[in-house]
C-alpha cells in the first residue's frame, strides 16, 4: 500500500545545461534567492544552489517549477524534516 504523501508528490527533477541554465520540477517553495544564492524547498529535500549572477528566470509553484540561469557552481541536498513543519514562516524563524 503507498504512503498518501507520496500519491501527492510531485516529481523531482533537475536538468543542468553547461552550467549556465537549470531547470527544476518537484519545487514546493523558494525560501530565499539572491546573486549568489537560491534556496529551494523540493520534493527531495532542501536543495541549495550556489554560483554567481543567478537569476530565477520563471517561476510556477502552482506546476512546481522553477527555471534559474546564471553561472551555476554547485546544488547541495539537506533534508527538511522539521524546517518549516511548525507553520511559521521564513522571516519568524529568522527573527527569533
Amino acid at each position: 500500500m503507498e504512503d498518501l504523501n507520496s500519491i501527492n508528490r510531485k516529481p523531482h527533477k533537475l536538468m543542468l545545461t553547461n552550467r549556465r541554465t537549470c531547470n527544476i520540477s518537484g519545487v514546493n517553495d523558494v525560501l530565499s534567492f539572491d546573486v549568489n544564492e537560491i534556496l529551494l524547498e523540493t520534493e527531495q529535500g532542501m536543495l541549495m544552489i550556489k554560483g554567481s549572477e543567478l537569476h530565477v528566470s520563471r517561476l510556477s509553484l502552482d506546476k512546481g517549477e522553477v527555471d534559474v540561469d546564471g553561472r551555476i557552481d554547485s546544488f547541495t541536498y539537506s533534508e527538511n524534516a522539521g524546517f518549516g513543519s511548525r507553520g511559521e514562516s521564513l522571516l519568524a524563524r529568522l527573527f527569533k
